[in-house]
């Protein structure tokens, strides 16, 4: 666990900025969270889906006056726009990159200042900055800093949920804050509200252990001779992997023969009781 305030800035993700009159209407009815609510200088957690429901790209909606700004991963901002322009048919939306730095600032002792937002899935992940140098007594660290940090709180990021392999549900967004079930429909909404309302979710991604170097992503994470998962990132000593609910409780698992466990962590334990 970081022990300091440190700051990162993400060269990983970068922003497009959306407004006009038809900017609200425009997003709501796209992503998987709730557009119309979203308050000025509020940040929310949420993805844009493929029509079958699986996630294309992650994303955080911040709030401003006249529009908004999503916060994107910088290798598919692109894509993302171009995607965007495809939806917006008449709609009167402009629609742009935005070059402001993305950076984030966590740990014990981080204290917003102005201009800083609260990362909407855990507030242990501490604040997103838009444009923001380092605070007065921030440690500046590296994005793998600030990776290894998530994973220790069993948060699991792009690396990890890729493009269109993973619907939302296995990837946790739904508790994480990035799904609003209540505000009707989104692209990909009907397979995602099919699995939550059904509960036939098999599948979620955790966070496992073990000793020495990570396995390599899609390693198979086996619970005697049944495959019970797949390994999807890491570092050493710990890494996130995507594991059948109902093959792990209670097995000895194990990747290329190398004992693991799983970490179940304390929001995810709350969020499912």
């Amino acid at each position: 666990m970081v022990q300091t305030p440190s700051y990162v800035r993400l060269a990983s993700r970068a922003l497009i900025a959306l407004g006009g009159a038809d900017w609200r209407d425009f997003l709501h009815n796209l992503i998987s969270q709730n557009v119309e609510t979203l308050a000025q200088d509020e940040v929310r957690f949420g993805a844009l889906l493929t029509p079958q429901g699986k996630v294309l790209y992650d994303l955080f909606v911040i709030g401003g006056g006249d529009g908004c700004w999503l916060d994107v991963a910088a290798e598919h901002r692109d894509a993302i726009l171009h995607r965007l322009m495809i939806y917006r048919l008449r709609a009167k939306v402009t629609i742009a990159a935005h070059e402001a730095e993305v950076a984030v600032l966590f740990g014990e002792g981080a204290a917003p200042g102005e201009g800083w937002l609260a990362d909407p899935r855990l507030p242990q992940l501490g604040w997103r900055g838009y444009g923001l140098p380092a605070p007065n007594g921030a440690t500046e660290g590296d994005e793998a800093d600030y990776e290894a940090f998530a994973r220790s709180l069993g948060v699991p990021g792009p690396a990890d949920w890729g493009v269109e392999q993973t619907y939302p549900i296995e990837a946790n967004f739904d508790l994480l804050n990035g799904i609003d079930f209540k505000k009707g429909c989104f692209v990909g909404q009907e397979t995602t509200s099919r699995m939550k309302r059904r509960g036939t979710v098999k599948t979620r991604f955790l966070p496992i252990a073990f000793d020495g170097e990570a396995p390599g992503p899609g390693a198979e994470v086996l619970a005697g001779e049944l495959r019970a998962g797949l390994v999807l990132s890491g570092a050493e000593g710990l890494g996130m992997a995507s594991l059948r609910l109902d093959r792990i409780e209670g097995a000895d698992l194990n990747v290329d023969g190398r004992p693991v466990r799983v970490l179940r962590p304390a929001w995810f334990e709350q969020a499912l009781a």
